[in-house]
C-alpha cells in the first residue's frame, strides 16, 4: 500500500472512532430521558390510582334520601349544642338559615324553621384524657355523621324534614349510609316534640 493510501486509510479510522465517541454521550443523554420519562410516568400512574382509589364522601348518598352533597361545608358550620350518651360524644351544628332563625327565637316563638334549615350531628366515639390535669372524656373515633334537612317539597309525609345517618369506617376511611338512614328515619321519634317543629336541641346560651 502506498504512503498515500496508508495515510487516507488511518485518517477514515480516525473519523469513524470520532463518530463513535461522539455518538455514545448522545445514546446516552437519550436513554437517560427515556428513563426519567418512563419513571415520571410510572410514579404519575400511581398517584392516579391512590387518588381514585379514595372515597368522595360527597358522593354518598341515601337512595331516594338524603345525599352528603346537600351538607357540603358542614365541617365548618357553627355549633348549636353539644351533648352524650353512655356511649358517644356528639356535636350539633346548623347551617346559616338554621342558626339565624335560631337566634330569631324559632322554636320557643311558635315559629317554625324555614326552608332550607339543615342539621348535621357529628358523634364520636368518646375516649379518657390523658393529658388533662383532671378527669374527661373527649373524642376518639369518629362513628357516624346524622344529617336532618327541612324541605317540605321533597319530604310532605314528614312534615318536611328529612334524616339520614353515614357510619364511618376508620379501617377504609369511607362513608356509607346506614340501614336505617331512610328519608322517613328519625322521624318517629322527633314527633314527641311536634310543638318545637321537631326539633329536640336548643339553642345554647353562649
Amino acid at each position: 500500500m502506498s504512503d498515500g493510501a496508508e495515510n487516507l486509510a488511518r485518517s477514515m479510522h480516525s473519523i469513524e472512532q470520532e463518530e463513535v465517541m461522539s455518538t455514545k454521550p448522545l445514546l446516552g443523554s437519550r436513554g437517560f430521558r427515556v428513563l426519567a420519562a418512563a419513571s415520571a410516568g410510572i410514579a404519575f400512574g400511581i398517584l392516579s390510582v391512590s387518588a381514585f382509589s379514595a372515597q368522595d364522601k360527597y358522593t354518598v348518598r341515601v337512595p331516594n334520601g338524603l345525599a352528603f352533597s346537600d351538607f357540603r361545608g358542614y365541617e365548618n358550620w357553627q355549633v348549636v349544642a353539644v351533648s352524650q350518651t353512655d356511649d358517644l360524644l356528639k356535636v350539633e351544628v346548623a347551617n346559616p338559615t338554621m342558626i339565624e332563625a335560631y337566634r330569631a327565637g324559632v322554636p320557643g316563638n311558635g315559629k317554625p324553621f324555614p326552608e332550607g334549615s339543615k342539621i348535621a350531628k357529628i358523634e364520636w366515639k368518646p375516649k379518657k384524657s390523658t393529658e388533662a390535669p383532671f378527669s374527661v372524656r373527649i373524642p376518639d373515633v369518629l362513628q357516624d355523621v346524622f344529617f336532618i334537612e327541612k324541605n317540605s317539597r321533597r319530604f310532605p309525609d314528614t312534615k318536611g324534614w328529612a334524616y339520614a345517618a353515614f357510619d364511618y369506617d376508620p379501617a377504609s376511611d369511607t362513608f356509607k349510609p346506614d340501614p336505617t338512614g331512610a328519608v322517613s328515619c328519625g322521624f318517629a321519634c322527633h314527633t314527641g316534640v311536634a310543638t318545637k317543629d321537631y326539633i329536640f336541641t336548643a339553642y345554647g346560651k353562649r
